[in-house]
């Protein structure tokens, strides 16, 4: 890890400096695009003028509803330069889900590509501090939101060069909404320092990358992951880094020879695709040394080496909060040893400790929540947006509470055991139970709704919706159901399997018994759409 005493930056001076070092070194590549370190501050300077001049000030949040493409890149650092903050969303929002972080954000200003546009559109009547839409795409035909200047990002002022004081490490960069356990989606205030040391931990410190490695990458710059994880890295490197806007196992790994990447970065749900792929000649003919998916069970960590002669880790476990909470030991282990199926040692630059419901710690050996604070700068957030009575709940005791079941082991290592019950993973994204409540619920035949995580035979959740009916016995036809969940959930918050059930089982407070219903996940009057052949395909996600 990090020394104390090395310099704190913001990111234009980092970039500044990598400029300084190297200007014309390949540093992003988006697809077919791509930009040198001088290019991108060139960029940043010239973007964060033009926003300037439609009237964003320092301050302002500006949302992206974008897929991954060298925009995004340009915005992030123009947003960095002039002291606006990002609000990055993920591509897969709709109606409610997209219509609360807007609203949550105050975001006047949302840059959108052409099925962002569409998205924005459906909820636009919603959203009073709108005032301005910025097209990635050209679309002449398009028609105008009522009441909302519309403008061609290609068409952005390119006046004189704007002084822009320069921020500070510790100063706000970006909102980053993440999905917890419960309650609604919360905004994550993120600055400067905390986005450079998360690429920093995870390309230096844990996995060992250099300035000669190319980073390859099908991660969103809509996440954590992709921005900090992926561009962050090689900016602190001062690497190369590549990113593809879609992942595809067929073509993985010629794709990162294609670029000259050595070292990869992604999810687990990935290796579980290439390693279904049938085996072939090819498996070994790439370029990479490593790759990191998380999560991985050690099994395929092991055969996935095994098969294509490249070293696997799950690298450790963080949240939007605070990443990484711990890491795999692979690197620079302190006594050499490496369990593949913990997630590492805790961060030396935090203390973790996991506690009792009265947050008394527990015994070693014994599970208890994950609860964290930090010993450096920089190594976490500074709290949810608008939010300041759930940032003093997350913060009860002075800890930080994750809301993550684990155990630490009589060697030090972390194993992440569970997530609170109310939280789902599916698609590698965090779904909160209570907004996919709250969006089913808009249906007018469905009274009452708790949905719960089911098991999957890949590392992540299904989703089972438990549903009582306004009317009862008149059911809902599961095609109809569906076509609702299509047309207003994003596609991986969609439920797999529903149930029509009489009522709900509630406690003597009314509150709903979930691990009743999850006792029984799939009984016999369960409804699996998959079966029925009614899924979304990847063409159909944004749609």
């Amino acid at each position: 890890m990090a020394v104390p005493g090395e310099p704190r930056w913001s990111i234009p001076e980092l970039l500044a400096d990598r400029v300084g070092r190297h200007p014309d070194r390949p540093f992003v590549r988006v697809g077919d695009s791509s930009l040198t370190y001088r290019g991108t501050a060139d960029r940043a300077e010239a973007v964060a003028t033009g926003l300037g001049a439609v009237g964003v000030q320092p301050g302002d949040r500006v949302a992206i509803i974008s897929a991954s493409r060298i925009e995004v890149v340009e915005l992030m650092f123009a947003c960095a330069r002039s002291g606006v903050v990002q609000v990055p969303l993920n591509t897969f929002l709709k109606g409610e889900f997209l219509r609360y972080q807007l609203l949550d954000c105050r975001a006047d200003t949302v840059v959108v590509d052409g099925p962002g546009l569409e998205s924005v559109r459906a909820v636009a009547a919603e959203l009073p501090d709108l005032r301005r839409v910025i097209l990635l795409d050209r679309e002449p035909d398009a028609p105008a939101l009522p009441g909302v200047e519309q403008i061609a990002y290609s068409d952005l002022p390119t006046g004189p060069p704007v002084e822009f004081p320069t921020p500070r490490p510790g100063d706000l960069f970006s909102l980053l909404y993440t999905s917890g356990t419960t309650g609604m989606p919360k905004g994550c205030m993120l600055s400067h320092a905390y986005f450079l040391q998360v690429g920093r931990a995870w390309g230096e410190d844990l996995c060992g990358f250099t300035s000669e490695d190319v980073i390859y990458t099908t991660l969103p710059l809509s996440h954590l992951s992709g921005q900090s994880q992926a561009v962050m890295n090689a900016l602190n490197l001062g690497a190369s880094v590549v990113i593809d806007p879609v992942f595809s196992a067929s073509t993985f790994f010629a794709r990162a020879t294609e670029v000259g990447a050595t070292v990869s970065l992604g999810v687990g749900a990935m290796a579980h695709a290439l390693a279904a792929r049938p085996p072939s000649e090819a498996d070994r003919a790439h370029s990479l040394r490593f790759c990191s998916f998380t999560p991985l069970p050690s099994a395929l960590q092991l055969a996935f080496e095994e098969r294509f002669g490249v070293e696997v880790s799950q690298l450790g476990y963080g949240q939007t909060e605070c990443a990484p909470i711990s890491y795999d030991t692979r690197n620079g282990a302190r006594d050499g040893v490496r369990d593949r199926d913990s997630v590492g040692r805790p961060s030396p630059w935090l203390e973790v400790r996991l506690v009792d419901s009265e947050d008394v710690p527990v015994p070693a050996g014994q599970t208890g929540e994950i609860v964290v604070r930090p010993l450096a700068p920089d190594r976490m957030f500074d709290g949810y947006w608008g939010k300041p009575e759930a940032t003093v709940e997350a913060f009860r005791n002075l800890w930080h509470h994750t809301g993550d079941v684990g155990r630490i082991d009589e060697r030090g290592l972390l194993h992440f055991v569970d997530r609170k019950k109310d939280a789902m993973r599916r698609r590698g994204e965090n779904v909160s139970s209570i907004e996919l409540e709250a969006a089913i619920l808009r249906h007018p035949r469905v009274a009452e709704v708790a949905v719960h995580a089911v098991a999957s035979r890949a590392t992540e959740d299904d989703i089972k919706a438990c549903i009582v009916l306004s009317v009862p016995g008149e059911p809902v036809a599961p095609e109809e159901l569906f076509g609702f969940f299509r047309d207003t959930l994003p596609y991986f918050a969609v439920p797999r399997y529903v149930e029509f059930v009489p009522a709900l089982p509630r406690n003597a407070m009314g509150r709903v018994l979930k691990h009743e219903l999850r006792a029984n996940p799939l009984g016999p009057g369960t409804v699996d759409f998959e079966a029925l052949g009614l899924t979304i395909t990847a063409d159909r996600r944004r749609v």
